[in-house]
């Protein structure tokens, strides 16, 4: 019998609360199991709480170690750091999943895009270590770090991941050429981890080349893993060989138990309350809520729903060059859920 799990849903900014409850709809219809407990975060919560990650929202999540959350807008001013990056850090999210793939229906100039990044998630120039180096604050420094073991729980949790959905092939990323001691240290850390795995096929390659070859022939990639820093960069990139940061779905995992599922495009505020926001992300991320809480079923279901209205321009949403607003698209996601 499938065990009801409580999830923190953070609806977030702009168009945010109406993905939100979009995805809620779907995952109930997809036969998901889950109980929501409402937390806020970013800029509508500075509004209600003086703070956009208020404490009830991290014992929220601490309490029941998952998340689905909505995305966040960083207020302007008063020295607010990311909470996405707060969050990864606080609970030491250090694996960022984000797999993508071709979707009929979707405009895209590729047909064969089948592949994943795993990103390492708290390190690098995003661990926040960074100063002035002049009073007058006409220079600055940031400082990458790269640690022996932040480097292998991401690299081993690649090859873990590879292995357990079926993969073929792992390829890390780098910049080691130039940057011989901090991404020098990944590299070595990576072709060490190989040898574990003799079974799955393993290559490096320098960032650059990466993102030339991911557009010339992304059908060459299978799991890419690479610091923090190239791994942002690189995954929004490979959002775009499919559609869009609309259609892309991320997890942020860890250790500890806690793992939070999220939408990585912006608030996009000038369309909020229009009701023709697309919460593709958020759906795709959700299903991979499921697959994590073991609701393997629900999280299938919910997938050939999505892929089904995203396949006919009269239920894709606006964005993608169809003629659906939110409702008719989550409606249409439904309707295929219960007919296929």
């Amino acid at each position: 019998m499938t065990t009801t799990r409580t999830v923190t849903l953070i609806e977030g900014d702009g168009i945010g609360p109406e993905i939100a409850a979009a995805t809620v709809r779907a995952i109930e219809a997809a036969g998901g199991k889950i109980t929501w407990e409402k937390a806020d975060a970013g800029a509508g919560a500075v509004e209600k709480h003086r703070d956009p990650l208020p404490q009830a929202t991290i014992d929220s999540i601490k309490k029941n170690q998952l998340a689905l959350k909505s995305p966040l807008a960083t207020p302007s001013g008063g020295g607010y750091r990311s909470v996405n990056v707060t969050l990864r850090q606080h609970f030491d999210l250090y694996a960022n999943v984000r797999p993508v793939e071709t979707l009929a229906g979707v405009p895209s100039r590729y047909t064969n895009v089948d592949l994943v990044i795993v990103r390492e998630n708290t390190e690098d120039l995003y661990a926040g270590v960074e100063h002035y180096i002049d009073p007058r604050r006409t220079a600055a420094e940031s400082i990458a770090i790269i640690t022996k073991f932040g480097s292998e729980r991401v690299i081993v949790y690649a090859f873990e991941y590879a292995r357990r959905m079926g993969r073929k092939k792992v390829t890390l990323v780098h910049k080691a050429n130039i940057l011989k001691m901090s991404n020098g240290l990944f590299l070595d850390t990576g072709r060490e981890i190989a040898k574990r795995y003799p079974e799955i096929q393993f290559d490096d390659m320098i960032v650059d080349a990466t993102a030339m070859k991911l557009v010339v022939a992304p059908e060459r990639f299978d799991v890419i893993v690479t610091m923090n820093l190239f791994g942002d960069i690189l995954s929004d990139l490979t959002a775009g060989l499919v559609g869009g940061l609309g259609v892309a779905p991320a997890a942020n995992i860890g250790d500890g138990g806690v793992a939070m599922f999220e939408a990585v495009h912006g608030t996009a505020p000038d369309i909020a309350g229009k009701g023709i926001a697309n919460p593709t992300g958020l759906m795709l991320s959700a299903a991979l809520l499921l697959d994590h809480i073991e609701q393997r079923d629900a999280a299938t279901r919910l997938r050939r729903g999505i892929k089904a209205a995203l396949a006919n321009a009269e239920t894709r949403t606006g964005d993608l060059g169809g003629k659906a607003n939110t409702a008719q698209f989550t409606d249409a996601v439904i309707r295929h859920m219960q007919n296929g």
